[in-house]
């Protein structure tokens, strides 16, 4: 959607976290006993239902896999994938009903009515919902996964692979019970940034991130693709729809619906026979690829004005309740002729001319009394980029397109002037637990930097699986650690760094998240001591936070950090070192001259002028559509520090 006045498999070892890393059995405890005192690693999306069911069960060198020919070949091929990775060295596929052997782990795989997955889980039942699934250890050295289709399957495995724990040297599983559903059918993200595109290289890991948090919409709407816009009518280059294909199989194989989103109303003439025939041309050309979901956006055009004469006859003149009508028609039809004849098509999606308001009009009552109640409608709050979204302003949008709505959430794209020089890192907030009861999913539009993207999307997934658990003091810090892949020291610069690029601008004046909150505590705390005359306390509290700002683009850069994230994030990364060091020395300067060392604090002081001076010459690459700009870092806080410490320094 436009730019500022507009709609701006990797695999991971399971994080270890404290109180996880021990055996599964404390030394002379009952194992009940012991298993009820150790505390679960944390499980996002966070689950409906999680409890400790059993002693953690330790991983041997060989297990067996009982599954049939109802068992998620998705599934399958990631839990043998994690057991590998996990120092199983043998792994068989047994049916059910057939010997296991002993001293291997077994693990049941497959649908909900199974009767080895019905009788291993007791009573814990598969819940009805679709794509839920249930986990639970029977027995000492069994597991057992059931999922109410294939999704629910894969996605079981996905809450296995967190719950690896160190035991010994070795690995165990640890012993939960879980039950667990989506709130919201759809949960993903869009490609509906301008500027400089994802490659497919982005694009691949994007989807596999997806799959790993348990999303399952990808929708295709890059600004890029001509073919999805502009040249809407014309067939793709051979290569370049080889290059979609690889895109929709793998998106496929790991339970990501790619929604493929042509956008015809540039130029259409929607009263054409021949417009029509090219666009389900086009709709066939990618279905044959494997696409089966479709989306059909209106979004940033004119409904002022008609592309062709005919329109003016069929339609009238142009306006709300005409581009309504006519917009209306198409869908249906599409609806009723391609996708309801296509086997597997999901239902069509559209992003209406009216996307982030909530004021009736006869365009959407033309929408509401007309269209297909199949067709999902997107809406992006009550503004392009909102500061929040409620439970009253999702049911009002609901009741005027007569239908739950598909959110399209601007956060954390940074396509826009308002975000010009930023990355923006700070936890998906300022949604309302509750927002599964009118919105049948979120997409979260990223930014240009897909890795960057990930740790917001994290938090958005996070939220429309399970809305009312979700917390973003308990997501972000998981987001960041998976990040930093489970590298303790990483996570925590990241967490430094994150800080710094916390600012989120809306469209309205004030950002909807501040800049900075973490060090603007520590430097409020910091003033109010030095005035009150602890000028060494003071010191004391902030220097080590100085130092880890410094710090934190080596550790990052040290780590096993995301290596894209580490490339997107360069500039910022270059910037935080300087400007970490031109806090330290000022800092340093501002106490030597509180101890009368004049000498020192000048030196440190021209220091710090020439770190600063640095740090606001680092520029970013030309990645967004705001072109080359400062890497901002911290700006309103971290500078605000280094200046009031200089005037206090000098003066």
């Amino acid at each position: 959607m436009p730019v500022p006045t507009r709609m701006r498999l990797h695999l991971l070892a399971a994080v270890v976290v404290a109180g996880a890393t021990t055996s599964s059995l404390a030394i002379g405890a009952p194992p009940a006993a012991a298993a009820a005192t150790i505390a679960l690693p944390p499980i996002a999306p966070t689950p409906q239902s999680v409890t400790r069911g059993s002693a953690d069960v330790r991983v041997p060198s060989s297990a067996v896999l009982v599954t049939d020919s109802a068992t998620d070949p998705a599934a399958k091929d990631l839990l043998t994938t994690l057991l590998q990775q996990h120092g199983v060295r043998s792994v068989t596929t047994v049916p059910p009903g057939q010997p296991t052997g002993h001293g291997r782990l077994v693990i049941r795989l497959g649908a909900a009515e199974r009767p080895d997955i019905v009788t291993a889980l007791g009573s814990l039942t598969v819940p009805s919902q679709p794509e839920g699934y249930a986990l639970r250890s029977p027995k000492p050295a069994e597991l057992a996964v059931g999922g109410r289709n294939g999704a629910g399957q894969y996605y079981g495995v996905q809450t296995l692979r967190q719950l690896f724990v160190r035991s010994g040297g070795g690995w165990a599983v640890s012993g939960a019970a879980v039950r667990d559903w989506p709130n919201m059918a759809l949960r993903g993200s869009i490609e509906g940034f301008y500027g400089p595109p994802w490659t497919a290289e982005d694009r691949l890991r994007q989807i596999s991130f997806l799959s790993e948090v348990k999303a399952n919409s990808y929708v295709y709407s890059a600004k890029d693709d001509a073919y999805l816009r502009s040249r809407w009518r014309d067939p793709y280059p051979a290569d370049e729809l080889a290059t979609l294909g690889q895109l929709v199989q793998a998106a496929e194989s790991q339970h990501v619906d790619f929604t493929y989103a042509l956008s015809p109303g540039v130029s259409i003439c929607f009263s054409s026979p021949a417009d029509f025939t090219a666009l389900t041309a086009k709709l066939q050309s990618v279905y044959d690829l494997g696409v089966r979901s479709f989306s059909m956006p209106f979004d940033d055009i004119s409904y002022t004005k008609w592309n062709c004469d005919a329109d003016q006859t069929a339609y009238g003149a142009p306006g709300q309740a005409a581009a309504g009508k006519a917009q209306v028609t198409l869908l249906n039809t599409v609806t009723s002729q391609f996708i309801k004849t296509h086997d597997g098509a999901r239902p069509l999606q559209t992003v209406p001319t009216e996307y982030s308001d909530l004021a009736d009009s006869p365009y959407k009552t033309e929408l509401r009394e007309h269209l297909d109640p199949t067709v999902v409608v997107q809406w992006t709050g009550t503004a392009v980029v909102p500061s929040s979204i409620t439970n009253a302003q999702a049911q009002q949008v609901s009741t005027l397109y007569g239908r739950k709505v598909f959110l399209w959430d601007n956060y954390p794209v940074n396509d826009y002037e308002e975000s010009a020089g930023r990355l923006l890192l700070a936890p998906y907030g300022h949604r309302e637990a509750g927002l599964s009861q009118y919105l049948n999913g979120i997409v979260s539009n990223p930014m240009n930097q897909e890795a960057a993207s990930e740790i917001a999307e994290f938090g958005a997934t996070d939220f429309a699986w399970n809305d009312a658990a979700y917390s973003p003091e308990r997501s972000w810090p998981l987001a960041l650690r998976r990040m930093a892949g489970g590298d303790p020291r990483a996570g925590a610069a990241m967490q430094v760094f994150a800080d710094l690029e916390h600012l989120a601008p809306s469209s309205d004046p004030t950002p909807w998240q501040p800049q900075a909150p973490a060090l603007a505590a520590k430097t409020a705390s910091f003033w109010q001591r030095w005035n009150a005359g602890d000028h060494d306390g003071a010191a004391r509290e902030l220097r080590p936070y100085a130092q880890r700002i410094k710090d934190a683009p080596a550790v990052i850069r040290g780590g096993q950090v995301i290596p894209a994230f580490v490339d997107e994030a360069k500039p910022w990364l270059d910037a935080t070192v300087l400007w970490g060091s031109a806090m330290a020395d000022q800092l340093d300067a501002l106490v030597a001259s509180a101890h009368g060392d004049t000498a020192t604090a000048q030196r440190l002081t021209a220091s710090a002028d020439s770190l600063t001076t640095q740090a606001k010459a680092v520029r970013t690459g030309n990645t967004n559509p705001w072109g080359v700009r400062q890497a901002l870092v911290g700006d309103g806080v971290l500078d605000a520090f280094i200046a009031q410490a200089r005037a206090a320094t000098v003066g």
